[in-house]
């Protein structure tokens, strides 16, 4: 696993509020929420940003999207609604450098965020 927060995660090396966890994906709460329900989706594959994933990626980022989606199902709150969003580098707000999927939920989200 990569050298980060979220590898620590993966590795158990440091305590995580783990919401889903398969072979390849985990899932746990933000630390620092941006809303009721905030849950970050990561790959146990470590692919520092969205630009380093390769073609061969393909199928397990779309699994980390369907894990997304099938955890707001059961939580309750996909009919009303939900945002997922990836970050990518710097400027994108990427702050870990292991891909992950924001998903947040729980009020009324709003474009641009703030």
């Amino acid at each position: 696993m990569g050298d980060t927060i979220f590898g620590k995660i993966i590795r158990r090396e440091i305590p995580a509020d783990i919401v889903f966890e398969n072979d390849e994906l985990l899932a746990f709460r933000d630390v620092n929420p941006q809303a009721p329900v905030h849950v970050l989706f990561i790959p146990k594959k470590p692919i520092a940003t969205l630009d380093d994933a390769i073609p061969e990626d393909a199928a397990l980022l779309g699994r980390l999207l369907l894990a997304a989606a099938d955890y707001a199902r059961r939580e309750g709150f996909a009919a009303q609604g939900y945002r997922t969003v990836v970050n990518c580098n710097e400027y994108g707000g990427q702050t870990v450098f292991h891909l992950h999927v924001h998903l947040l939920a729980g009020r009324r989200l709003h474009w641009p965020p703030g």
